[in-house]
């Protein structure tokens, strides 16, 4: 779409009670400003502009991307102040599409309703709502014609008795623009230049005015308080849920799921209530995932089992693995088919291999494990010497009983056996049984310390 994408995202937002930009307050685990970004990308235009000031560098700091531009509206004198400071930076023979970083809902196909048709015009996204205060009111003559939208404190009270409401996204002529932005002025309760005030130069100019209606009353919602944020958060999640139930995913209870990012489902895959996908997750046909888990960057093979309150961070499971319950798998782990990570078994930047298990209490740091692999209860590698990390390896069919520890750097080659309590800190051969022994000393008249009162 050849337009101008214009963000203006320069608001303090007091009600929100944070030093954080408003803009970048989270919602479904991105910032607002980012869910606007991602519509508008969507539309494939000539160019966004990102109008920032609140906050200083943070917003571009945080959202900087070749395809964005920024401009810093500094002192902050309104919204169409706003829009003239992105002058320099768009295509000023093309129209421009206003979008604001507070209004994440926005979807992309009305925002493609609204940028529709050809030829000089002024469009307007207005909708009707119940409770219109605080909005700017769409003023039409008796021809049904937008002839202005005057803001909430310069409206009469006949005036703000209008239901219709300016949602505050237009798209305007390319080749009005800069006339229109020089032309308005200040007088008015806010003493600010609003961006509303080009309807009535479109009027005096006699370029057509249009509007049209969002798709769902929900994506006009702006975010001004936690409280407004917190509402969106719930409008948010149930349009994820109702995704995933379309798409033929089984969710305990639709309201106790978050999704803070992608989360792309094969067939048949069930989710228990309260788990929050987070980045992008790819769950497999047939994929069950338990109550209370955390997956963030993963992804799971089919036929897997996520027992509950297990954790995943950027990691690669395999088909029909079960990992859980309270399981955290760290990042950089990746596991092949018919792995088995049991409960209190963290694993972190290791490779292990098809049928491999480790079920219980057990941590695995830097390690490749082959196939078939059983690694007993409480084993832990020892990965870290005080400055550098260094890697175990332990080859296919090695028996590991419990209590066992790994020096790294060392290998456990095919077929040995590890006696459970062993300290290992040398290479072990195959096939082999491998054990530290240990002499148990009894000490006559040992007393067992006592509290000091």
């Amino acid at each position: 779409m050849s337009v101008n994408v214009v963000i203006l995202a320069a608001g303090q937002g007091k009600r929100m009670q944070s030093t954080l930009p408003k803009v970048l307050h989270l919602l479904a685990g991105v910032p607002l400003l980012s869910h606007v970004l991602a519509t508008a990308r969507a539309l494939n235009p000539a160019h966004i502009c990102v109008v920032y000031g609140h906050g200083g560098e943070q917003v571009p700091d945080t959202l900087r991307a070749p395809d964005l531009s920024f401009v810093k509206q500094e002192p902050q004198l309104g919204t169409g102040h706003a829009l003239k400071q992105a002058l320099p930076l768009i295509d000023g023979r093309k129209d421009t599409l206003v979008l604001y970083g507070d209004v994440p809902l926005i979807s992309e196909t009305t925002l493609q309703a609204l940028c529709a048709g050809s030829g000089e015009r002024l469009r307007v996204l207005t909708a009707k709502v119940a409770d219109p205060i605080g909005y700017g009111r769409i003023v039409r003559d008796d021809a049904n014609a937008i002839i202005a939208i005057v803001e909430e404190k310069d409206a009469t009270d006949l005036q703000r008795q209008i239901a219709e409401i300016n949602t505050g996204i237009m798209l305007l002529p390319g080749k009005r623009l800069v006339s229109w932005l020089d032309r308005l002025s200040n007088r008015n309760a806010q003493r600010e230049y609003y961006l509303t005030d080009v309807i009535a130069l479109a009027v005096k100019d006699n370029v057509k005015i249009e509007s049209c209606g969002p798709d769902d009353p929900s994506e006009i919602l702006g975010v001004n308080s936690m409280r407004q944020l917190a509402e969106l958060e719930g409008i948010q999640r149930q349009r994820n849920a109702d995704r995933l139930l379309d798409a033929g995913v089984a969710l305990a209870d639709p309201s106790r799921i978050d999704v803070r990012g992608d989360l792309h489902c094969g067939r048949d895959v069930r989710i228990d209530i309260n788990c929050v996908f987070e980045g992008s997750v790819e769950l497999g046909d047939n994929t069950v995932v338990g109550a209370n888990c955390i997956l963030r960057n993963a992804k799971i093979g089919a036929a897997t089992r996520v027992e509950p309150f297990s954790f995943i961070d950027d990691a690669i499971i395999g088909k029909n693995c079960r990992i859980g319950p309270y399981a955290r798998i760290r990042p950089g782990t990746k596991l092949a088919a018919d792995v088995h990570i049991g409960n209190f078994v963290e694993v972190k930047a290791a490779d292990i291999g098809i049928g491999s298990k480790a079920n219980h209490l057990s941590y695995i740091g830097d390690t490749t494990i082959g196939r078939n692999v059983n690694v007993g209860a409480g084993t832990i590698t020892c990965n870290y010497d005080g400055a550098n990390k260094h890697r175990t390896v332990i080859e296919d069919n090695v028996l590991i009983g419990s209590d066992v520890q790994l020096v790294a750097p060392v290998t456990v080659h095919a077929g040995a056996t590890i006696a459970a309590g062993a300290t290992i800190t040398k290479d072990v051969p195959a096939g082999e049984l491998t054990l530290t022994e240990k002499k148990q000393i009894v000490k006559p008249g040992w007393q067992r310390p006592v509290k000091n009162r």
